[in-house]
């Protein structure tokens, strides 16, 4: 679950897809549903018309509104990778045919839909050496980029390979890959620098780590389970699977030529980006007469004994911890902070930590031992033992999280106290198959979580999760026996009615609290895929999108009218349970980054109402210059608020 539930890459807000890096920004993994098909391949949900005359094409408001497909599957999933062109093609022109079909027959404006739906399109083209369609798809899809990283990059490996292919009329041998180099070579050194430094070091670091085992591994625990559970997958699961087929196949083979090429261009470039939040940090200190703020953590649990002077203690906590609310994967209430680990996940955690911060920095360019030791570890286990390792690192990355944020959140300010409010949101990572009965529970769980701010007195919450129909519909996929996608995205919709009801009404029953949200990872626009909480519209409630150390747009943050603010996202360092300190990217780290800035505003003026906080984060923040992005601004922040009680007791 969560925008930004877990952070490295493997267990990534950014997720597995970086190391497959032929297209462009990642594609929304906590949507990816699980994976795969062997022969046959029955669409759901969508007929094609006979008349003679095209039927008008049918509005799309919501990802809700998208057809579902459901392709049957026998055995492990992953094992299709590696098959026979034959028998894959076969599903990849079945896929290709239902997405025609979504493109014909829907009218869509969400240009990340678009861009998903074409990025599969230009897939299967590939794999069928249908070259001059696949050059006209990724012209649509270049045109279809938001973001300046994405336009300039766009391509960038693919266009080089399919023109090659044409010009040599194969996809190896020695004229096929120097005609690939010199194509490469020039489409690299026209990039901009200051636009593409770190889509290139990740495409870099990807093709540094990636191998066929890490890829088979990645499916194989992501999409095995619940393909097995179902025999079945759907067009998500099918579509991710296409995508790997293509990178194992044809771009993998070309590292030789590709790395080169890069680090030659990095070393000829590498000038960090001006890092501007250090300029506009504001820092408190006790003598300026604060107030106790109570900020709550709303996430995955902290290590509080990180923070024993920024903590709130209940003086009644009753059967849950001093510092805030717990509640196990069932909802039910328990006395801790954080989750307890089992002594197998105990032993590995420190593996994690490192290899967290290898992966930071093998994929930011960073040549370190961490960087080292994280590709050395990932290449050399077998997918079966890589498999259930990933688990293990997708569950210990969630659980780290919480504590980040909160170490983000009260940087700076002495007059923080945490409030933790855990839970699991990690859904189609649950055991068991959702009931209505679990949502019910949850949403009473959720009322105790507004409940306990309001009694409280909390006033700041950040909220780096989130979660919509297409998650809870994954999470059927993995733990329930109906095959028809109709079906489960008919049960997926009353689970995320109630869920949504839940969040809703825990944020409107503390109407003085301000609840601060991540808009998510997924390069999508938050309502079109109904996130929630980033969706929704309260007025003590904000999203925040992700910018990198220069104010500039990462290529994995997600937008639309609810993101009014963006903040520092990239690469953000703060403590991980035992007292580490890291380096994490994501929208995750975004949003505790207004909190903080929120929770000083309040400090230092506890008047403060949550649309009051609100209207002076936006009125302090700068526009950029393309006028997509409102860059929070401490300083100039705190600078209003101080003329704001002059102008008030002038009165």
């Amino acid at each position: 679950g969560a925008p930004s539930m877990n952070c490295g890459i493997i267990f990534s807000d950014i997720g597995v897809q970086q190391i497959r890096p032929h297209r462009g920004p990642p594609v929304k993994i906590k949507t990816r549903a699980v994976l795969l098909v062997l022969t046959a391949v029955i669409t759901v949900g969508f007929s094609v018309s006979t008349s003679a005359q095209a039927p008008a094409k049918r509005k799309v408001a919501s990802a809700d509104d998208l057809p579902r497909f459901s392709y049957p599957v026998s055995g492990p999933p992953s094992k299709l990778l590696m098959a026979d062109d034959e028998t894959f093609n076969a599903l990849a022109l079945k896929v290709l045919h239902d997405v025609d079909s979504v493109l014909n027959g829907y009218d869509i404006e969400d240009k990340s839909t678009l861009r998903t739906l074409y990025g599969t399109k230009l897939d299967v083209q590939v794999l069928t050496n249908d070259n001059e369609a696949a050059l006209a798809t990724l012209n649509t899809l270049k045109g279809l980029q938001e973001k300046p990283e994405a336009q300039a990059t766009s391509g960038m490996i693919t266009r080089p390979f399919l023109e090659s292919r044409i010009s040599t009329h194969s996809s190896a041998g020695d004229a096929f890959q120097q005609a690939f180099q010199t194509g490469f070579q020039s489409k690299v050194n026209s990039l901009e620098w200051r636009v593409v430094q770190d889509s290139v070091k990740r495409t870099k670091g990807s093709f540094e780590l990636a191998t066929p085992d890490i890829i088979v591994a990645s499916e194989k625990e992501a999409i095995d389970p619940a393909a097995l559970k179902s025999n079945t997958i759907d067009l998500g699961a099918a579509q991710s699977l296409i995508g790997d087929r293509v990178f194992i196949q044809f771009i993998l083979p070309l590292k030789q030529q590709v790395l080169p090429v890069l680090t030659a261009y990095i070393a000829a470039h590498n000038v960090q980006k001006p890092d501007i939040w250090e300029a506009r940090e504001v820092t408190l200190t006790a003598d300026q007469r604060l107030t106790p703020v109570r900020i709550g953590i709303w996430d995955s649990g902290v290590d509080t004994s990180i923070y024993p002077a920024q903590l709130f203690t209940d003086p009644a906590p009753g059967s849950h911890s001093a510092h805030g609310l717990a509640y196990d994967i069932h909802g039910v209430l328990y006395d801790g902070d954080l989750q307890p680990l089992s002594p197998e996940q105990k032993d590995l955690y420190p593996k994690v930590v490192r290899l967290e911060q290898g992966l930071s920095d093998l994929f930011s360019g960073v040549d370190s031992p961490q960087a080292t030791e994280a590709k050395k570890t990932l290449s050399s286990m077998p997918p079966d033992q890589l498999a259930p390792y990933m688990k293990q690192l997708n569950f210990l990355g969630q659980w780290m999280h919480g504590t980040h944020v909160a170490g983000i959140a009260t940087r700076g300010n002495p007059a923080a106290q945490i409030v933790v409010a855990q839970f699991y949101d990690s859904l189609p990572e649950m055991p068991f198959a959702p009931t209505v009965e679990w949502a019910n529970k949850f949403k009473a769980d959720f009322q105790q979580v507004g409940d306990y701010f309001r009694t409280n007195h909390v006033r700041v919450v950040n909220m780096s999760w989130g979660d919509d129909v297409a998650e809870i519909e994954q999470w059927l996929t993995k733990t329930s026996e109906e095959k028809d996608p109709a079906a489960r995205k008919q049960f997926a919709s009353q689970i995320y009615k109630i869920w949504r009801e839940a969040v809703e009404n825990a944020i409107r029953s503390a109407p003085d609290t301000l609840f601060v949200c991540a808009a998510g990872n997924a390069d999508s626009n938050a309502g079109f895929l109904g996130d929630v909480p980033a969706s929704l519209h309260l007025p003590n409630l904000i999203a925040v999108g992700a910018v990198d150390q220069a104010g500039e747009e990462t290529s994995f943050t997600s937008y639309g009218d609810t993101v009014i603010v963006d903040a520092d996202g990239f690469q953000v360092e703060s403590y991980v349970p035992g007292g580490t300190r890291i380096k994490m990217s994501g929208t995750s780290m975004a949003s505790p980054n207004v909190v903080n800035l929120a929770a000083k505003l309040i400090a230092l003026d506890p008047s403060l109402s949550p649309p009051e906080t609100i209207a002076l984060i936006r009125k302090g923040a700068d526009k950029s210059a393309d006028g997509r992005r409102n860059l929070i601004n401490p300083k100039a922040t705190v600078a209003l608020l101080k003329e704001r009680k002059i102008s008030a007791g002038t009165k």
